[in-house]
C-alpha cells in the first residue's frame, strides 16, 4: 500500500477549458475576401463535415494500411535510423499519391459502371425476379398437390419396394 506521503493532489480546473471553448465559439466570420464560399452551381453538395466520413459504416477497415503494419525491423538486425525515416515517408508518400492518381483516372468511370449494374440489377429485381417469385407463389398450391400425387403414386411405392427387397440381405465381415 502507498503511504500519504507519495500521494500528490492534482486540482483540475475545467473553467479554463470552458473559457477556450467559448473564445472559439465566438470567433467572427473572416472577412468576404478570405471566405471560401461556394459557387451556386455547387451549393446542393452537402457540407464539408458531412463528406469527411467518407465510410460511416466501416466496411474498408481492412484497407487501413501503415507502414508498421507492412514493414517492421526485428530488434537484432537493424538499418541506419535515417533509412528506416526515409522508407517510411517513401511508403506512405508513394500509397497516398498512386492512391490519388488511381483515383483520379478510375473513380469516375468506375463509379459510373457501378451505378448502371446496380441499376441494372433493381430493375431485374423489380421488373423480373419478383413477379416471377409472385407467380410461383400463386401456382404453388397447385404444383404442390400436383408433385404430392406424383411422389405418392410412382415414388412412395418404389422405395417402399426397394426398402423391403433391401431389408434382408445382412453383411457380416470377418478376417481370415
Amino acid at each position: 500500500m502507498v503511504s500519504d506521503e507519495y500521494l500528490v493532489e492534482c486540482k483540475i480546473d475545467d473553467d479554463e477549458e470552458d473559457e477556450e471553448e467559448n473564445k472559439l465559439q465566438e470567433t467572427p466570420p473572416p472577412p468576404p475576401q478570405f471566405s471560401s464560399a461556394m459557387p451556386p452551381e455547387f451549393s446542393d453538395m452537402p457540407p464539408l463535415s458531412q463528406l469527411e466520413s467518407r465510410d460511416p459504416y466501416g466496411i474498408n477497415q481492412h484497407l487501413k494500411v501503415e507502414f508498421c503494419d507492412v514493414l517492421a525491423e526485428p530488434v537484432s538486425p537493424h538499418s541506419c535510423d535515417r533509412v528506416w525515416v526515409y522508407s517510411s515517408i517513401g511508403f506512405e508518400s508513394a500509397r497516398l499519391w498512386s492512391y490519388r492518381v488511381l483515383t483520379l483516372l478510375l473513380a469516375v468511370p468506375v463509379s459510373l459502371l457501378s451505378g448502371c449494374l446496380f441499376a441494372c440489377v433493381a430493375c431485374l429485381h423489380i421488373w423480373c425476379v419478383m413477379p416471377c417469385v409472385q407467380v410461383f407463389h400463386s401456382c404453388l398450391p397447385c404444383v404442390r398437390s400436383l408433385w404430392l400425387s406424383v411422389v405418392n403414386i410412382f415414388i412412395a411405392p418404389l422405395c417402399t419396394s426397394m426398402s423391403r427387397c433391401c431389408a434382408s440381405i445382412y453383411v457380416s465381415l470377418s478376417k481370415d
